[in-house]
């Protein structure tokens, strides 16, 4: 008897301390979103625009949602300051901008980050993305491959050195000095690659200006902000690619130097702007026609030519490797009809004349949920996804090399004989 008293009191305070751990989760999560608010409304003169609104925070592991607000279908119930829920699995969880349930929600993964500069940060971030269409910024996207290829990388490296030899400068001279420089490799850039003055500015007026809003509204004082950068500088050299990844630290580094002398800069551009010209009018800077050597070794010319000559090399043997899998070998072919993608902007990559092929991507569409941790090659029109030949095909569920498809009814998989390829079917 006196085992089972025992017992049952140890089995009563786990479940009072399990309970007090949850309620204790609970609550900083509410602390979190007593802290936004305010920080919104701290800073709403960035934009002309308190930022605030609702929020899902998702926990990535079981889909569990603690949200601000209620949704408009009763999907998210009252759970103390709190409303939580389930998020469906057709739903990607991402850090984004979602419409979901009647309302437009700003989505982050849990955990936050623990330090609250961070944690503002990411926050303010998505809750740009949320209120973006408000401010005149629609969301848009454009593929930028030729930052995969070695020029591209070299001009876009070199120009943020000289946006970082910028930021650090002591003199207003050697400020400008610099950014002319920046500029100067921007503009190499655009004369080898012409579209690319319009393709990186859409990317820049979105990831940019929401990278912007995030550092701004993160509390951190000018130093810590320049610590930010120095650590972001670093980290983004060894990005795989920086197809998409540019603009979360270009715009940001030209719009704080920009922020010294004009802090209402960002009110004064809008969705029609491009802004490497509105840089350079408001900088009031001659970009050089050319740059002699020693000037280009200030900013590190030999060690990144060096750098990206190798990877090049590099690069073409995965290349090989990918059009042997996607577009050579027997492959999977799936249209797009409906769909919700996430995936890491830091590591895809681009295969010229076909698409861009992204390591880890999850997809959600009308036929299913598809999970790829191995590699699939979605096309440049962005129409169908081409995985590996399948080596599992079953009514429910498809497998392959580092893919597994999860089918919908109404759907079958058929293999075409003459071209030996596979293909997704309705039924």
């Amino acid at each position: 008897m006196k085992r089972k008293i025992l017992l049952l009191s140890i089995l009563t305070v786990n479940t009072i301390y399990l309970t007090g751990q949850k309620e204790s989760f609970k609550d900083t999560i509410s602390i979190y979103f007593q802290e936004i608010q305010a920080n919104t409304n701290l800073y709403k003169d960035l934009w002309n625009l308190d930022l605030y609104g609702p929020i899902l925070l998702v926990d990535p592991n079981t889909r569990r949602i603690f949200a601000n607000n209620p949704d408009s279908v009763g999907a998210l119930k009252q759970d103390g300051k709190l409303f939580t829920g389930i998020l469906p699995d057709k739903i990607n969880i991402a850090n984004t901008a979602i419409t979901w349930n009647g309302k437009v929600w700003a989505m982050i993964m849990l955990p936050l980050p623990e330090k609250r500069a961070e944690r503002l940060d990411l926050l303010s971030h998505e809750l740009f993305h949320r209120s973006q269409n408000v401010l005149g910024f629609p969301m848009k996207n454009s593929d930028n491959n030729h930052l995969d290829q070695k020029d591209g990388r070299v001009y876009l490296r070199l120009e943020l050195e000289a946006l970082w030899q910028a930021l650090i400068a002591k003199t207003i001279t050697e400020t400008h000095n610099h950014l002319a420089d920046a500029l100067f490799f921007r503009k190499s850039r655009y004369s080898l690659f012409p579209d690319a003055k319009s393709s990186e500015n859409l990317l820049e007026l979105n990831e940019g200006l929401a990278t912007y809003t995030g550092i701004m509204m993160s509390g951190r004082n000018d130093s810590e902000i320049i610590k930010y950068f120095e650590s972001k500088l670093i980290g983004f050299q060894n990005y795989p690619t920086f197809v998409r990844s540019f603009a979360y630290i270009t715009t940001p580094l030209y719009g704080f130097i920009l922020g010294r002398s004009d802090k209402n800069w960002n009110k004064q551009i809008n969705n029609d702007t491009n802004l490497t010209d509105y840089f350079l009018k408001s900088f009031y800077l001659s970009i050089p026609d050319n740059l002699p050597a020693d000037k280009l070794n200030l900013y590190g010319f030999e060690k990144i030519n060096s750098e990206e000559t190798k990877r090049e090399q590099e690069i073409k043997q995965r290349i090989a490797a990918f059009k042997t899998i996607f577009i050579e070998h027997p492959h999977f072919e799936i249209k797009l009809e409906k769909m919700n993608i996430s995936f890491d902007p830091r590591n895809i990559m681009p295969l010229e004349g076909y698409g861009t092929v992204y390591p880890d991507v999850r997809v959600t569409d009308n036929w299913g949920i598809l999970t790829v941790t191995g590699g699939a090659l979605l096309s440049t029109k962005w129409d169908k996804i081409i995985l590996s030949e399948p080596t599992l095909i079953n009514a429910d569920r498809v497998i392959g090399s580092g893919w597994i498809l999860d089918l919908n009814k109404g759907y079958k998989v058929e293999k075409n004989n003459s071209d030996k390829n596979y293909y997704l079917r309705k039924e």
